[in-house]
């Protein structure tokens, strides 16, 4: 859920609308663009209060070259960490440990699963947006609020992910047991709000944004 995020990370790639992140924006109290995150601000409207990274594919303009050199945490570019694990380093310097990433859809398929692989650590995000969907880690339950009509897909983290139940989705999860490799793709929610639970590990669940 975004409710109480404290923290918004923009990364590069393809991104959310304005519209589409605007309960996340009134909530964060801090927000980093890692590298060409930067540029997913400027489209969105906004100037980031830190920018960290190689910046090795931010696009260069007159709004880079004016952003303050002290608000800025560079790197070289081998390390060995991401620019978006930077990202998130700085937030958990400060204490914000409720992220909300968006940014990083399209584009090469290794970044993308390494944005997904936060998603298995200890603290992951509250959840990630991409230009077409939200993506957030399910442990115990999760409510899909104004999601009526859309789609909805579910994989496994970690090993497996069972004792799976749902309430208003077309093809209920009731009952069923995901081993690692395995989930259900395309499913649509048919009430507001729906449920989904899991019992025992955690679920990827990526819905459909409007």
């Amino acid at each position: 859920m975004t409710g109480g995020a404290e923290g918004l990370l923009l990364l590069g790639g393809e991104g959310p609308r304005r519209a589409q992140l605007e309960e996340v924006l009134r909530a964060a109290s801090l927000v980093i663009a890692a590298d060409s995150g930067f540029d997913l601000a400027l489209r969105l409207g906004l100037l980031p209060d830190l920018l960290v990274g190689d910046l090795d594919s931010v696009a260069p303009g007159p709004e880079l070259s004016a952003f303050p050199q002290e608000r800025i945490r560079r790197y070289p570019p081998d390390k060995d960490l991401t620019d978006a694990e930077l990202g998130l380093g700085l937030f958990a310097e400060r204490g914000i440990d409720r992220v909300v990433l968006a940014g990083g859809g399209g584009g090469r398929l290794d970044h993308l699963l390494a944005v997904a692989g936060l998603f298995q650590r200890e603290s992951p995000p509250l959840a990630w947006y991409t230009a077409l969907e939200r993506i957030e880690r399910v442990d115990g339950e999760a409510e899909l609020s104004g999601c009526l009509g859309r789609r909805v897909s579910f994989f496994p983290l970690g090993q497996a992910a069972g004792g799976l139940s749902s309430e208003g989705l077309k093809w209920p999860l009731d009952g069923l047991e995901w081993a690692r490799g395995q989930g259900g793709i395309s499913n649509l929610v048919t009430s507001d709000p729906a449920r989904v639970r899991v019992r025992r590990g955690s679920l990827l669940m990526i819905r459909e944004l409007p």
